[in-house]
């Protein structure tokens, strides 16, 4: 837990102190992704929670460091009319990693247990199945050879709607809420409803949830990050970088270029 003060308030952590704590810990998820390529792992992580809970910005931060072609993040739109007559999980098993990957699921198929239930987009039925069969899906991949793990990030009442209130009134901060993520926010028990069915179902011994409290959105993303890299099989912490070497310039041989003048530069205003 983290340290709180006399009167039973978390404390306050220093943006220097979360940088310094975020920059080795990054270090340590491009080791773990170093390991995860050598021994060709696959890592499946399925972030899940309330809207503005902090879920992006935690991903965010796992992937500034990485590279891209081995973790990558998958955000899928609304079905479409083809994937609405498809087998629920068909259109997330296509993004389910290969051998040497990580895949950050940004929500996952644990929409039919949240916003499609909550807000009609399901039938009664079609949600029971996904609860009925969703343990045996996620136990197929685990016997597959996936590493699943997944993430409930929990915000209270009180943070979500003041996260609600800076996105109104921040320009640059507005395309983040939707019509929906409102319509959520007005049926807060709802979803706790959901919430609550959808962990007594499949939060199970082999695919267990994993709650991050998150209404501190720094030390949030620390401890999710640090809980990840104890997940992972394997003595990444030992991982050492390949020796690199910068080669000798290429010698000219006749070849004159064109005149720089030729080109269309970017005027330079800053």
């Amino acid at each position: 837990m983290a340290k709180q003060d006399r009167q039973g308030r978390t404390k306050r952590l220093s943006n220097k102190r979360y940088l310094k704590e975020l920059a080795k810990l990054q270090l340590d998820l491009v080791k773990m992704q170093e390991w995860v390529v050598e021994k060709q792992l696959k890592v499946a992580v399925v972030f899940e929670g309330r809207d503005a809970a902090g879920k992006g910005g935690t991903i965010k931060r796992i992937t500034e460091s990485l590279n891209p072609r081995i973790c990558r993040i998958v955000a899928l739109q609304k079905p479409t009319e083809r994937e609405r007559t498809q087998w629920y999980f068909q259109r997330y098993v296509a993004h389910l990693p290969a051998a040497g990957e990580v895949v950050l699921f940004d929500r996952s198929w644990y929409n039919r247990a949240g916003v499609e239930r909550v807000m009609g987009f399901a039938t009664d039925d079609e949600v029971q199945e996904f609860l009925r069969t969703c343990p045996s899906f996620e136990q197929m991949l685990i016997r597959s050879g996936i590493l699943v793990v997944k993430y409930w990030f929990s915000v209270s009442e009180a943070e979500q709607e003041r996260r609600f209130k800076d996105r109104i009134e921040n320009p640059t901060k507005r395309w983040k809420l939707s019509g929906m993520d409102l319509e959520s926010r007005a049926r807060w028990f709802d979803y706790a409803r959901a919430k609550d069915e959808m962990f007594a179902l499949t939060d199970t011994a082999g695919s267990p949830w994993h709650v991050v409290q998150a209404d501190n959105k720094k030390r949030a993303r620390l401890n999710c990050i640090h809980h990840l890299l104890s997940l992972v099989p394997c003595p990444y912490h030992k991982v050492e970088p390949v020796a690199l070497t910068v080669p000798t310039l290429q010698r000219a041989t006749g070849y004159v270029r064109p005149p720089v003048d030729d080109q269309t530069f970017v005027p330079e205003v800053f």
